[in-house]
């Protein structure tokens, strides 16, 4: 095994723009945790770091920003950093565990519908509470390939004790995306 194939590449850092943002006051409502998530996306898409994507993870009893997450795919090569597995290993390091629900209540804010593989990892995770902007359709409009998801995905959240709240901000988190594909970003799985 080489040097190469050995070294550890899981030393994922935000972009330094990220002092930029605002973060949601402790106190704030779905719409505006969502407004503070289309932020990220506009923020990414503006400083070209990665695709249309952001998520945010909030733990329930405090109202504070556990973990922050950007699709960062294009700028670090990397197929899985997606903005919810980057948001979750964020509030994972974070709280010291792979399992959030062994520690609280926590809510993932989605910009828009999860992928196949993050849809996987959200269970995973111990996340309780999933809330999503875009739809899958506003996604693949502009050529994102999802990958295989299941039709009734939200009842299979539902028996694993997930609620799902959709279309939170839908019509800015879509708006993002176009703005995105307009502005020639790179459709990296269509």
């Amino acid at each position: 095994m080489s040097d190469q194939t050995k070294r550890s590449i899981m030393n994922v850092e935000l972009p330094s723009w990220i002092a930029e943002w605002k973060a949601p006051e402790p106190h704030a409502g779905h719409e505006e945790r969502m407004k503070a998530v289309i932020d990220l996306v506009r923020l990414n898409i503006r400083h070209r770091t990665g695709g249309p994507f952001a998520s945010i993870i909030v733990n329930d009893d405090t109202g504070a920003v556990a973990g922050v997450g950007l699709n960062l795919v294009t700028s670090l090569n990397l197929s899985i950093l997606h903005a919810e597995m980057v948001a979750i290993m964020m509030a994972e390091e974070a709280a010291g565990t792979w399992d959030l629900g062994a520690t609280g209540r926590y809510t993932i804010y989605a910009s828009a519908e999860p992928c196949a593989m993050c849809m996987g990892a959200i269970p995973w995770s111990g996340l309780r509470t999933l809330v999503i902007g875009a739809r899958d359709e506003d996604i693949r409009a502009i050529g994102f390939d999802e990958g295989v998801k299941a039709d009734n995905w939200i009842d299979g959240y539902a028996q694993r004790n997930i609620h799902v709240i959709r279309d939170v901000c839908r019509t800015e988190s879509a708006a993002a995306l176009k703005e995105y594909a307009a502005s020639g970003g790179h459709i990296y799985n269509g």
